[in-house]
């Protein structure tokens, strides 16, 4: 079970959404998602279609007393989507954090780490919602977790304040004495800004492996599915957010090292039909259909993002090239097609993915 804290102390930097985001396209792909959403206002609670109001407990009956005495996490949590349950938010989560500081409370830090240990069916995936400010249920989120998600809207005041953010998270780490494994998430990207576009590049120069190669960029569509209390990946998976929320969960889902060596110990034989420049390892990866208005291609190669160092070739009567520079190694890879993944039709050779389907082979000598 992986617990992800999604967290910056910055408003309208699309955290909420990037963890109802994310839970949706996670629960897509099969897996078993627990949202737990930690801040009083309770918008994450609200963007999976459910009314905090409308409930006669919270996460409040969980943490405000010990493990002991307190409710079980099961008796709160509610049920959004397929593979998607949300243990809810309330105001009265707001008194908690004077409650248990005024008792000088036993475990304060600990207890939302204690009830997700105790729960009797592990999910494959616990996300957080942190509220926008550092305090106990802050500290309590940052304890359950062993990841950060840190969305970065690509603007000046946001560039201005992630160093100090991540100062704040290594405080954070002295003060609960727990590693964290923390990367950042660029968010709202305007790409016809020349603004956007050299913040996103300072971003990534001075925080290099700590960025996702992931860029979420603005779309409306992200939007609607909140106002509408749907997952972006129920509402519509041809618009950019699910493209790019399903980016980040297949990077967040793979790790190429550790799939290698399950491959190539199943795998002995190369692939015949793949085209292979022998100067510059050019690959071409062709996909046939007529029918298909668009056609990605995405791989461990690129971290799973659609397209991304990938160059399109061409595409006539529905015969879509994608050339991508690779050297000798194992690969997974899939094709994202009017947004939906697809195996390769044209390669035999399949394994089942970590994210869930079935994943294409290739092998290059």
């Amino acid at each position: 079970m992986r617990c992800i804290a999604v967290m910056n102390q910055k408003g309208g930097c699309g955290k909420t959404t990037t963890v109802v985001s994310l839970a949706g396209c996670l629960a897509s792909e099969g897996h078993r998602v627990l949202v737990v959403d930690m801040d009083p206002q309770g918008h994450a609670t609200l963007g999976l279609g459910i009314d905090p109001e409308e409930l006669d407990e919270n996460l409040y009956e969980v943490l405000a007393e010990t493990p002991e005495t307190a409710a079980r996490l099961e008796e709160v949590i509610v049920n959004a989507a397929t593979n998607l349950d949300v243990a809810p938010s309330g105001m009265i989560l707001s008194a908690l954090e004077q409650k248990l500081s005024a008792e000088g409370a036993r475990g304060r830090t600990e207890r939302l780490s204690s009830a997700i240990e105790r729960l009797e069916e592990p999910y494959d995936f616990v996300l957080v919602d942190c509220p926008p400010n550092v305090g106990v249920l802050t500290f309590n989120a940052l304890r359950a977790a062993s990841e950060v998600v840190v969305p970065l809207e690509t603007s000046y005041f946001a560039l201005h304040g992630v160093a100090k953010l991540l100062e704040t998270v290594s405080l954070l780490e002295d003060r609960i004495g727990h590693q964290l494994n923390v990367r950042i998430l660029p968010t709202m990207f305007d790409g016809r800004t020349r603004f956007a576009k050299r913040a996103l590049a300072e971003v990534r120069e001075t925080y290099k492996d700590l960025v996702y190669d992931t860029v979420i960029r603005q779309n409306v569509r992200l939007r609607e599915a909140v106002q509408r209390g749907l997952t972006i990946a129920d509402l519509d998976r041809r618009s950019y957010g699910f493209v790019d929320y399903m980016s980040l969960a297949l990077e967040i889902l793979f790790d190429r090292d550790e799939e290698l060596q399950e491959l190539v110990s199943s795998i002995t034989e190369p692939d015949p039909e793949v085209q292979v420049d022998g100067s510059d390892k050019g690959v071409v990866f062709t996909y046939k259909d007529s029918r298909a208005g668009s056609v990605q291609l995405a791989g461990d190669f690129n971290n799973w993002v659609p397209d991304l160092d990938v160059e399109t070739r061409s595409n006539p009567d529905g015969i879509w090239e994608k050339v991508v520079r690779l050297g000798p190694g194992v690969y997974q890879y899939r094709y994202f097609v009017d947004g939906e993944w697809r195996p390769d039709p044209s390669n035999p050779r399949r394994v089942e993915g970590p994210a869930g389907g079935l994943n294409s082979v290739l092998i290059i000598s």
